[in-house]
């Protein structure tokens, strides 16, 4: 492939889920992202502040956890459906909760501060679910329903 062959990619997907331990032992909750910009955020590739590979289009939350909408510059490493994905963060509140198979923080107010393509998620249903070359002048799978989410 040559470098007049390469376009813009985007995807859909969720970096976060809620309600759901993660390798770590942190539990987000649905509202934790509320002070996050909409929009614009950096995409990066394993988290490296070096590398960033695109944009956040969109993100909110739903009651699964938090979506993103991503555009990738057409250089960045191919992702598929189904890649891991991530966030950056800081930590303005949380408790801890205690379940059978043990306790957990409880993140309920976090600063969003990336998302990042990444090979092994903290949380493991944080996935890439669809993606798609950037339409041309308008158009594509990112609108309203059409996006398979």
């Amino acid at each position: 492939m040559n470098a007049g062959d390469l376009q813009p990619r985007r995807f859909a997907g969720y970096a976060a889920i809620f309600d759901h331990p993660d390798r770590g032992g942190d539990i987000v909750r649905k509202g934790a992202f509320g002070r996050a910009a909409k929009a614009g955020l950096p995409l990066l590739w394993q988290h490296d502040r070096a590398r960033r590979i695109g944009f956040i289009e969109r993100l909110e939350e739903d009651d699964r956890g938090l979506r993103v909408v991503a555009t990738m510059d057409a250089d960045a490493p191919p992702v598929a459906d189904g890649a891991g994905l991530s966030f950056g963060y800081r930590v303005r509140a949380a408790g801890t909760v205690k379940k059978t198979n043990g306790t957990y923080r409880e993140l309920t107010d976090l600063d969003l501060i990336e998302v990042s393509i990444v090979n092994h998620p903290m949380q493991p249903l944080a996935r890439v679910l669809k993606t798609s070359p950037l339409p041309q002048a308008g158009g594509g799978f990112i609108q309203g329903e059409t996006d398979g989410l």
